[in-house]
């Protein structure tokens, strides 16, 4: 087989708009197990909404946007379901900011040589595929980016604007830019953190520049993540999470309130709280563990909290879906965090 062979349908991204699981989602309420919990994961999530004065903050962790819930994520950045973003580097480099270049992410099967893919320069991930080639080329296109800003440490958000200006200012990328999770953040002032920013194409980037920039180069600060993210919970004292999976988005975002504390000032607990994973909590790892555990660590109250144990292509459509049927999305506004981290002026 050639690589054409392999490479030809592509993913496609379910549209939460088009499906009003408002009511399936309510009689998976009556239900039991992971049903039921979901059904009231879902209703947290629409308190959230009707809560004007909380920021949201929605995690994500695995690899979800190849998955096909790009267009999830961007349908709630458009209507002002999240406030800010917490990802992996994978989903907001290698997945949207690829795509949003003109590349795609392919269907195709975990039961395959996968020595074969390799010399065809063909990556898997589980039953999908990428083309390394566009992969290298969205690397080269981070070492790029580099080039044009400041060489000085930056926050991970900083240089997502970077890229978020990079597709707004380069029309070439307009049939692609509209779905993509970094221009739309971009353009609706909503912060993204990548608290391991170089644990993905980015990484390459930035060592392809800071090898040929030894002296003067870009470099990124984890601390000024932490602290920039800090800052949103103090501007918006109420907060909610929507946590996709684990690890470190899951992690950073329920420290910033304990880092509250250490900075001396008064912030409550994250007031709701959600999570969707499929990783066990007895053996201790982070990604798994409770929301009521997180309690005990004074990250989250368990007034409004609900871990559903399902996988994500599965449960993420049907909670934010339905949030966005519920409509309480409509009363809410702009928060527009990178403005406020950024010292502009925010109008009401």
């Amino acid at each position: 087989m050639e690589k054409k062979d392999y490479l030809k349908e592509t993913i496609q991204h379910i549209d939460i708009k088009q499906h009003n699981v408002v009511p399936m989602v309510d009689a998976m309420s009556e239900m039991a197990f992971q049903a039921r919990n979901l059904g009231n994961a879902a209703k947290i999530f629409n308190m959230m909404q009707e809560d004007t004065d909380c920021g949201v903050y929605l995690t994500l962790a695995g690899s979800l946007i190849s998955a096909g819930l790009k267009d999830v994520v961007v349908d709630m950045v458009k209507n002002n379901m999240v406030d800010c973003i917490v990802s992996t580097g994978a989903n907001i480099v290698d997945q949207d900011f690829f795509e949003a270049l003109g590349f795609k992410h392919y269907k195709g099967t975990q039961f395959v040589d996968d020595n074969q893919l390799r010399e065809l320069m063909i990556d898997r991930i589980y039953d999908t595929y990428i083309d390394e080639e566009d992969l290298r080329l969205c690397d080269d296109t981070i070492a790029q980016i580099c080039n044009t800003i400041p060489r000085k440490p930056h926050s991970s958000r900083e240089f997502i604007i970077a890229m978020g200006k990079f597709l707004d200012e380069n029309d070439k990328y307009a049939p692609y830019r509209e779905n993509s999770i970094v221009w739309q953040c971009y353009k609706k002032g909503v912060p993204i953190f990548v608290p391991a920013f170089s644990d993905c194409s980015a990484g390459f980037g930035l060592v392809h520049h800071q090898w040929h920039n030894p002296e003067s180069h870009v470099s990124i600060d984890s601390a000024k993540d932490f602290l920039e993210i800090t800052k949103c919970k103090l501007h918006n004292l109420d907060s909610g999470i929507f946590m996709i999976g684990g690890g470190v988005p899951k992690n950073f975002v329920q420290d910033i309130v304990v880092a509250t504390e250490i900075l001396e000032q008064d912030a409550p607990m994250h007031k709701y709280a959600v999570q969707i994973t499929v990783a066990d909590e007895r053996d201790g790892a982070l990604s798994g563990s409770t929301l009521k555990e997180a309690c005990s660590w004074g990250k989250v109250d368990v007034v409004n909290e609900q871990m559903v144990f399902a996988e994500a292509t599965l449960a993420m459509p049907l909670i934010a879906g339905y949030g966005y049927h519920k409509g309480a999305w409509k009363n809410r506004t702009e928060k527009r965090f990178n403005d406020v981290l950024d010292g502009v002026a925010v109008t009401a």
